[in-house]
């Protein structure tokens, strides 16, 4: 038998090590003296210890590896686990893929502009929203303002207040002079049913959404919409659906001028 210090220096793994791989009961000691409490390893031992030191090596958790472990483990299970393991290396090496596209991007918009863009767009998951909204051709999109009175004064007319800052989609696939199909929308709580022009419906959940945020009057939309847009090509993003503006700071007397504002551009996608 071996003293643990010298089945250390055979398997060139530290006492410490040894002795929480035991206490764990991944690899106990093969004899434990009884007066000293000395703890001794046979060379037999070094297959189930370099079997360990595998599986870490792989990633394996510690308790993953106790249930590789044990003899009467099938194949097929074992196959499972590292088929698994191999599904989860595959999706950080895709994370890493995209973290890299955005920094080369980042990079690449440092240089053609010279300095560091005010805008920063994020990727984020959006729950289910209920609203009560109202869809109409409105001349332009500025005029999406007209829409919230009636929603606004519906609200009112039911005793039903808002649940969060209004908002409103745009339906059209691309930019509009003239006639844009817009929808406002509010957010609400509770019971409420709509009619012939007002709809109550529920925004879906999107997955991946970019999203930014605009410090400023709507007339400088345009500058969080390059912004946006330019990223979303660049980081290999595709656009999925009807693109949203949330409202997130804005007077009940709108002005399209006014620099206190603040709101969201948010665009459904997914990678190209």
């Amino acid at each position: 038998m071996l003293k643990i210090g010298d089945f250390s220096r055979l398997s060139r793994v530290s006492v410490k090590a040894l002795r929480f791989y035991a206490d764990l009961g991944l690899l106990p000691a093969a004899h434990i003296d009884a007066f000293t409490g000395y703890r001794y390893y046979t060379a037999d031992q070094l297959p189930r210890l370099n079997r360990i030191l595998a599986l870490k090596d792989l990633g394996f958790t510690l308790e993953q590896i106790a249930s590789a472990l044990t003899e009467d483990l099938p194949a097929e299970q074992l196959r499972g686990m590292l088929r698994l393991k191999q599904a989860e290396i595959e999706q950080r090496m895709q994370a890493d893929q995209d973290l890299l596209a955005r920094v080369e991007a980042r990079l690449q918009q440092i240089e053609q502009e010279g300095k560091m863009s005010p805008y920063e767009v994020v990727i984020k998951k959006t729950d289910p929203i209920r609203v009560v909204s109202l869809r109409e051709t409105v001349p332009s999109y500025a005029a999406i303002g007209g829409l919230f009175g009636p929603l606004y004064g519906y609200l009112q007319q039911h005793g039903v207040p808002p649940a969060g800052p209004c908002g409103a989609i745009w339906h059209d696939p691309g930019h509009k002079e003239s006639d844009v199909d817009g929808e406002a929308y509010i957010p609400i709580e509770g019971s409420l049913t709509g009619n012939d022009r007002i709809q109550v419906t529920t925004l879906p959940a999107v997955e991946t959404m970019a999203s930014v945020i605009h410090h400023g009057s709507y007339n400088r939309f345009s500058e969080a919409y390059q912004a946006i847009l330019t990223w979303i090509e660049a980081n290999g993003y595709t656009i999925t659906g009807p693109n949203r503006e949330i409202y997130l700071q804005c007077d009940a007397d709108v002005k399209q001028d006014d620099e206190s504002y603040v709101s969201e551009i948010q665009f459904p996608v997914q990678k190209a």
